[in-house]
């Protein structure tokens, strides 16, 4: 398998529908914080030293059961990101130490 260097990718694209940003990170020196649940709105930033992405409640409303949902889809997708990352792992682990015993 071929190493890649880490890198974060933004692109920005513009039409008649308005504009569109995409942010990928391919890289593990990123931060993850949640704050602001004290001041009542709450926040989630995802961030590297080239780009930041920010998910929160809008305006000063009240939190919504829509809040809720978008909140639960995106710890649903954190785990199974997770459960695939230890997966990769522990088989590329398994085929470093049968390469290693041969």
């Amino acid at each position: 398998m071929k190493k890649r260097k880490p890198y974060t990718y933004v692109t920005a694209s513009i039409d008649e529908e308005g504009t569109r940003f995409s942010i990928a990170f391919h890289t593990p020196d990123l931060s993850v914080a949640a704050m602001g649940a004290e001041s009542g709105r709450p926040f989630l930033n995802i961030s590297s030293a080239e780009a930041a992405v920010v998910i929160t409640v809008p305006g000063c409303e009240e939190v919504t059961e829509q809040d809720v949902t978008l909140a639960r889809e995106i710890v649903n997708a954190a785990t199974r990101y997770l459960a695939d990352c230890e997966r990769l792992h522990a088989e590329q682990f398994a085929v470093s130490a049968d390469e290693n015993a041969a």
